[in-house]
């Protein structure tokens, strides 16, 4: 876990954001019939509803993706995004770590 790339991730609100649009499918429009079967959202469903470039938002999930906050799955063209739980909760837990005092 490298906390100074996670922070930096972080370090940006609509990256936060995404985050937490991600945590709930139904924030995004209904994925394709030939799509239905994936887990994630594709990343032009989230570069609109960011309204932003397709080069941001590109940028922006590479950079949670290199934090661990997300994983993505390639299918043809296209790049499905779904949030990664467990590095979540593990960055959290090594901030939690080193900041707070041992309890007594």
């Amino acid at each position: 876990m490298d906390i100074e790339r996670s922070i930096s991730a972080l370090n940006n609100p609509v990256r936060r954001q995404i985050l937490e649009w991600l945590k709930d499918r139904s924030n995004f429009p209904p994925a394709l019939p030939e799509h239905e079967d994936l887990e994630g959202v594709c990343v032009a469903h989230i570069q609109e509803k960011a309204k932003l470039s397709q080069s941001t938002v590109s940028n922006y999930m590479g950079v949670l993706k290199q934090a661990g906050f997300v994983r993505a799955e390639r299918h043809g063209q296209w790049t499905f995004y779904r949030r990664d739980e467990t590095n979540i909760r593990a960055f959290l837990a090594a901030v939690q770590d080193e900041l707070l005092s041992p309890q007594k």
